[in-house]
């Protein structure tokens, strides 16, 4: 297992939490990786931390935007110029197992599949585990995910050899499952890996624990996005909402 992994790390003001995320990478078990950081033009010393390892490194790959633009156009960055035959995502506040890389590989290879995407435990900010596994499906397709976003940026893990790549689409919410989307049409479904391979760290002003928040940005993705019909706009809603609650119920 040779080929080069591409992993694109978008950053806004994150210099408490970033050198745990770079370290989770640095330990991975399979080693030939670029990590390209693209910061979100921050205001604290986050591009600092990030010098600090990008200056013994040299897989970490720097990127600054100028103006604060979201986190999708960051990635996109990160996509675009990535070299890798795989690509994957991990946030700036997020942490992966160390056999998270080999394990998608290798689950990329066994099972013949181009996409693949892992569980991952759940803690608060203090990496404490207060919050129950999340298990991902073993499968899901493109209406899966139009009910529910079960794959996670976290452990989102593309062979671009094969579907090429892909931009997340010019909104600020939700980019990444527009993204999961416009895979989904072109291949039967992504595979789940069911052990968790990843700390997906939840924050108290974390947009994904406020539902209520995303209510007009979920209704205009269905709408405006994937151009769905008020009929069936409405029925992933009520699916969305309702699987929203089950996933934080604990």
């Amino acid at each position: 297992m040779n080929n080069l992994v591409s992993i694109i790390t978008p950053s806004y003001n994150s210099a408490k939490y970033i050198a745990e995320t770079i370290e989770s990478v640095q330990s991975q078990t399979y080693t030939n990786w670029e990590m390209l950081i693209v910061d979100d033009a921050s205001s604290d010393n986050t591009e600092q931390v990030i010098n600090q390892f990008q200056s013994t490194d040299k897989r970490i790959r720097f990127f600054k935007l100028t103006q604060n633009s979201g986190s999708g156009v960051a990635r996109n960055v990160g996509i675009e110029n990535a070299l890798g035959d795989y690509m994957t995502f991990i946030d700036a506040d997020d942490i992966w197992f160390s056999t998270f890389i080999e394990k998608s590989i290798q689950t990329i290879q066994t099972k013949k599949v181009s996409f693949v995407f892992s569980s991952y435990k759940r803690s608060n900010e203090d990496l404490e585990f207060v919050f129950s596994d999340f298990i991902v499906p073993q499968k899901v397709t493109y209406t899966d995910i139009l009910k529910s976003n079960s794959i996670s940026c976290l452990t989102a893990f593309l062979d671009i050899k094969i579907l090429g790549k892909k931009y997340m689409p010019k909104i600020r919410k939700r980019q990444d499952m527009g993204l999961w989307l416009q895979y989904l049409k072109e291949i039967p479904f992504a595979f789940g890996i069911q052990e968790p391979q990843a700390i997906y760290r939840i924050r108290e002003n974390s947009l994904s624990r406020k539902k209520t928040d995303l209510l007009k940005y979920q209704w205009e993705f269905y709408r405006q996005v994937e151009k769905l019909s008020i009929i069936k706009s409405t029925y992933y809603m009520a699916q969305w909402m309702y699987r929203g609650f089950m996933k934080y119920r604990n």
